[in-house]
């Protein structure tokens, strides 16, 4: 969903007793083996010492649990084990639903954390619900959780007349912790029980605070053991087939096509504090499929990262988010430094003229490492070292075939680090990435940047011992080279715009063999009580660029904010949490020009039965718009004001229901409208259904076209820069089937099916910069034979006609993927997988919903099988 609300954050602490005590507990060193069945049978557990004593977060803050835990923890050499007592005075209203790995639902669990560095910042947590199903992930910024991380460890649970109980087997190899005599780790506990919607901790932060892994009571007992030095090998071999409609001329493709694979990752320990990861010939054929996307802007989609190579430890490489607890954006798309996606993204080279081609999907990647961990105790690391391989693409053109260069042989770096500075009052931090291309063809020069450096540091301080106020931020750099011509091409690019004709602050270079630029952000954010305060300030130079690894939308930005709220954090006759904030916003150029203003108002809130509900509301005065144009003038923007509406029921029940709503109007000729309903059915224990329908209403009064240079045309700078209204109806939907039969066995059925319709009316063009203020094309639009437009701007006068295709589009889209896993031992994996893709873009039809749907059920499917086997080997 597209909300932001406090109330799940609240709710979401999780793993989060009002101060840090001093108990201290024990583990028992044990030397029978124990059985993990989850049973707790074993007479060992008898003689470990007894932890007990948990309070509610939810619903009764500081009230004792409802339901009595008894948690024991022991080791020996290789492992720490867990075994935890969950009484239940109605065993039969226990919920034990059953999910994939890291994907708990609303049900009753239990889960424990070790900060085993006991840095007082970091850790890992470990969850088994009573249904089964595995979670665990990593604990970051003291508050944070990232459930990226997959270790290899057993877990098991049992249901009987007491309540329930849960038995955990962590390996040593697992964790990072320094060589000692005696250790002293931090440990924390949570258990659910979904029926009352309580979260009991040993040690909670209360709502209104922060911090989680500080708070943590220590551990010790533990001594004897060794920091682990294995080798982990998880080899795959992989076969797809794949079968498409090619055309009947189509010299490279068949309709059915084979290839096998092999390829692995490896883990490695090299020393206390630090793993290697490697992987060699990546594959990524499980991962979920894109969804389809219509992007009428001039700005990169941004699509999220879904490999497991890249997912796991991802938070390591997070920049210039530490130390508060709150970053705010309103109107600022904060930069990212390393944006993953670009290691083997689809090619991006310009492809010569053909009539059909042959082209990989994506980039190979010929191999790729990540080094995390510490560094002298006292720096957390992140390096990762990627290579794709030179790709040549396939073309027929005239029935001659032939191969060309498309993509560089490129290496990707990166190198994070920070440090936690007077047991974390202060932080700081480093990141740089380094790109480098090397090029067989000259000619794709033209295309890429030759290399690219970006630097950057973060940092944060506690302005005061209570650790209330923070001030946190980020500055960084950027340096790109390459030869005049791409250089041409990077200072005109929509992430730039050099040339707009009537800045005067900015010009294209022609002689340019680099672009360099900086960029920072600061924030000043209030994180305990009831009042919240969040600012911040940021820019974004011109010459600014990232996005050969990393990714942003715009240069040239100067953005500033100031925030400020209530929190109700203590359950009353009606609500349980509640919220109100508000805000003010502005964003400039480097020229002075107001690009963006505004008020922000929301209120959120929960209510005693659990629904919750948030209504924004937010009001842009005039302002000059520089994108519009694409390169040209800046014109205005009409004063528009928005409403945001969510809802959501108790998602503890069968049957959940979530309604999102935004309104946002200019005029009567421009606003956007869009409602979402997102509903989850639970048939059984380890079954749900979710199904996510959303329609939009885009009514555009000036959508872009196309520019064409005209000597006549000198009031706009000799160029026309031509727009139309435009009508779009989009209709979408996530439909997704999650069946689990077993904790190791389960299947995933995503299906996302598209239809979008975009009309486009009244052509004209801009008829002063620096306004809203358009000339019309009526008599002078003549429609071609081949359905292109041709105009005659001033209808007969000295300047020359132009045309253009018919922008009118109608897309309809089907994509899906079924993916059976089953993980037939510790971190060992099979998958069958199979894809859908559909796609028909016939133009020229007036929208219907119908006709739609009818041809897209209609049109051909792409499918492609996949079966890949993993085994996971320590050495």
């Amino acid at each position: 969903m597209k909300h932001t609300i406090l109330i799940s954050i609240l709710l979401a602490s999780g793993m989060l007793r009002s101060q840090k005590t001093d108990t201290t507990y024990q583990a028992i060193r044990i030397s029978n083996p124990i059985s993990i069945d989850g049973r707790l049978s074993e007479p060992v557990w008898e003689t470990v010492p007894a932890i007990t004593g948990f309070y509610q977060l939810n619903p009764d803050e500081g009230k004792p649990a409802s339901q009595k835990t008894i948690v024991r923890i022991a080791y020996n050499n290789d492992a720490l084990y867990v075994g935890a007592r969950m009484h239940d005075s109605a065993p039969d209203s226990i919920v034990a639903r059953l999910a994939r790995r890291d994907q708990m639902a609303n049900e009753d669990f239990f889960a424990f954390a070790v900060d085993s560095y006991h840095d007082h910042r970091s850790g890992f947590y470990f969850a088994l619900s009573a249904g089964g199903t595995m979670t665990d992930g990593v604990c970051y910024n003291d508050d944070w959780t990232d459930d990226s991380w997959d270790a290899v460890w057993e877990g098991r649970v049992s249901i009987d007349g007491q309540g329930w109980t849960a038995e955990f087997r962590i390996p040593f190899s697992q964790l990072r912790f320094r060589r000692k005599k005696h250790y002293i780790w931090g440990i924390n506990f949570r258990r659910d029980i979904s029926r009352r919607n309580e979260q009991s901790f040993l040690v909670f932060t209360p709502k209104g605070s922060s911090g989680f892994v500080s708070r943590f009571p220590d551990l010790a007992g533990i001594e004897g053991i060794s920091p682990s030095s294995n080798i982990e090998i998880l080899p795959y071999v992989r076969t797809k087939t794949a079968y498409t409609h090619p055309d009947a001329q189509d010299p490279f493709h068949d309709r059915l096509e084979y290839s096998p694979d092999i390829g692995g990752d490896v883990k490695v320990a090299l020393s206390n504090n630090l793993t290697l990861d490697m992987t060699v010939n990546p594959d990524f054929g499980q991962v979920e499929v894109d969804p389809a996307v219509v992007n009428l802007s001039d700005v990169e989609t941004f699509y999220d990262e879904k490999r497991p190579f890249f997912i796991e430890g991802s938070s390591t490489y997070q920049f210039g988010y530490g130390g508060a607890n709150n970053y705010w954006g309103f109107n600022w798309s904060n930069p990212q430094f390393f944006y993953s996606r670009r290691i083997g993204s689809a090619p991006r080279g310009e492809w010569p003229d053909n009539d059909y081609s042959d082209v990989p999907e994506g980039v190979h990647i010929l191999g790729a490492a990540k080094i995390t961990g510490k560094l002298a105790d006292q720096w957390n690391v992140g390096m990762l070292h990627a290579l794709t391989r030179r790709e040549t693409g396939s073309f027929s053109l005239d029935h001659k075939t032939f191969r060309a260069d498309i993509e560089p042989l490129t290496y990707f770096g990166l190198i994070r680090t920070q440090r936690e500075i007077n047991d974390a009052c202060q932080g700081i931090g480093l990141i740089s990435t380094v790109t480098a291309r090397r090029f067989h063809n000259d000619a794709l020069r033209a295309d890429f940047n030759d290399n690219a450096l970006t630097f950057g540091m973060d940092g944060w301080t506690f302005l005061d011992t209570s650790r209330t106020w923070v001030f946190a931020g980020w500055l960084g750099g950027s340096h790109v080279t390459g030869i005049p011509e791409r250089m041409v091409e990077l200072q005109r690019n929509s992430q730039h715009y050099f040339q707009r004709p009537d800045a005067d602050y900015v010009s294209v270079d022609s002689s340019a063999e680099h672009l360099s630029g900086i960029a920072g952000r600061f924030y000043l954010n209030k994180q305990r009580g009831n009042i919240i305060v969040n600012s911040a300030v940021g820019f974004i130079s011109p010459g600014f660029d990232v996005n050969d690894l990393g990714y942003f939308s715009r240069a040239d930005w100067i953005n500033a904010h100031f925030g400020i709220g209530y929190l109700w954090t203590r359950p009353g006759k009606v609500f349980r949490f509640a919220d109100i904030i508000g805000a003010l916003h502005q964003s400039t150029d480097f020229g002075g020009r107001n690009l963006w203003r505004g008020i922000f108002l929301l209120s959120e809130m929960q209510f005693v039965n659990y629904m919750s509900c948030s209504t924004s509301f937010f009001y842009h005065p005039e302002t000059y718009n520089q994108y519009r144009t694409r390169g040209g003038p800046v014109t205005l923007n009409d004063p528009g004001f928005g409403v945001e509406h969510y809802f959501r029921s108790d998602d503890r029940q069968s049957w959940v229901l979530e309604f999102y709503t935004y309104n946002y109007h200019r005029s009567r000729k421009e606003w956007y409208r869009s409602f979402e309903m997102e509903m989850e059915w639970k048939p059984g224990s380890n079954m749900s259904i979710e199904a996510g329908p959303e329609i939009v209403f885009n009514r555009e009064n000036a959508q872009w076209v196309d520019a064409f240079e005209d000597p006549f045309a000198a009031h706009t700078f000799e160029t026309r820069y031509v727009f139309a209204e435009m009508k779009q109806t989009e209709i979408r939907a996530n439909i997704r089937l999650n069946w689990t039969f077993t904790p190791r066995l389960s299947l995933q059925i995503y299906l996302q099916p598209l239809i979008s319709h975009g009309d486009y009316t009244r052509f004209k063009e801009l008829a002063k910069p620096g306004t809203y203020d358009f000339n019309t094309y009526s008599a002078s639009v003549t429609i071609r034979s081949n359905g292109e437009y041709e105009i005659d701007p001033d209808a007969g006068g000295p300047a020359g006609s132009f045309a253009f295709d018919n922008p009118d589009f109608n897309y309809k889209s089907l994509r899906g993927n079924a993916v059976l896993r089953w993980e037939y031992l510790p971190g060992s994996t099979l998958y069958l997988v199979w894809t859908l893709n559909r796609w028909n873009d016939q133009l020229h039809e007036p929208f219907s919903f119908m006709h739609s749907a009818r041809k897209l059920l209609e049109t051909h499917s792409d499918y492609i099988f996949m079966l890949k086997a993993t085994y996971w080997w320590s050495l």
